[in-house]
């Protein structure tokens, strides 16, 4: 079977969004651990929803709401950094592969729609 750079992408960063989730907590920071959390690992169970969806509609509209999530995981990371709960080196990684992660959903989104 062929590896899934998505699907494995998503599981790292569901990962990672993880560990950050746990490191909020012990900041008692539980309301925007808990949004993080459900957010972020939503993207990669998403994916593997879709992989093996129903139809090329359900697979599109899956990969559609992964999109959705993803994208709020950003905003929440985008949160953490403004509301100085964290700094941006403390999410870095988790950003740039939220982003990759984005790019790689609306590239796939795209290549459905033709």
């Amino acid at each position: 079977m062929k590896k899934s750079v998505l699907k494995e992408k998503s599981f790292e960063f569901a990962v990672k969004i993880v560990r950050l989730s746990k490191q909020l907590n012990q900041q008692k920071e539980f309301f925007l651990s808990r949004q993080l959390l459900r957010s972020g690992t939503a993207v990669g169970a998403l994916i593997c929803e879709a992989e093996l969806g129903e139809s090329r509609a359900d697979f599109s509209h899956k990969m559609n709401i992964a999109l959705k999530e993803a994208n709020e995981t950003h905003y929440w990371i985008d949160l953490l950094i403004a509301s100085e709960i964290m700094n941006s080196e403390q999410v870095k990684a988790e950003k740039s592969l939220v982003t990759e992660i984005v790019a790689m959903l609306v590239a796939t989104l795209k290549t459905i729609r033709k």
